[in-house]
């Protein structure tokens, strides 16, 4: 595990199965991915960044699990599922998907779906 990575989750811990599950599935899914750790989120991209994964605060403290994770990627459609929290246009054609991940088994099919859509979206921008 990357030492910027242990650090983005310095006071989440409890998430960081989360990712590495995410990361995991990331890599063994989608080539030439490249991950950059920044201060509030680490950005996937290939060619551009087509994804990130975060701890925005998308619902109400009390509507929050413990421990998760944000899941952000970009479509050039808007998607619409009941586990997708926020979604919005950037700019034309241009969608921003937010999908808070708590428990191993949402990082699934649907989700990496999704991710995988984004990626081949971002490489031909």
């Amino acid at each position: 595990m990357d030492e910027s990575v242990l650090f983005f989750f310095e006071g989440h811990q409890e998430a960081l199965t989360l990712y590495e599950k995410f990361e995991e599935r990331v890599l063994s899914e989608i080539s030439g991915v490249r991950i950059r750790v920044q201060k509030t989120q680490i950005s996937f991209s290939n060619r551009y960044m087509f994804a990130c994964v975060s701890f925005a605060k998308l619902r109400k403290a009390k509507e929050r699990p413990a421990a998760y994770i944000v899941v952000t990627f970009g479509l050039d459609h808007r998607e619409d599922s009941p586990r997708i929290d926020v979604a919005t246009e950037a700019y034309p054609g241009r969608w921003t998907h937010h999908v808070m991940i708590s428990e191993l088994s949402e990082i699934d099919e649907e989700l990496m779906g999704w991710v995988r859509e984004a990626g081949v979206f971002s490489s031909r921008k």
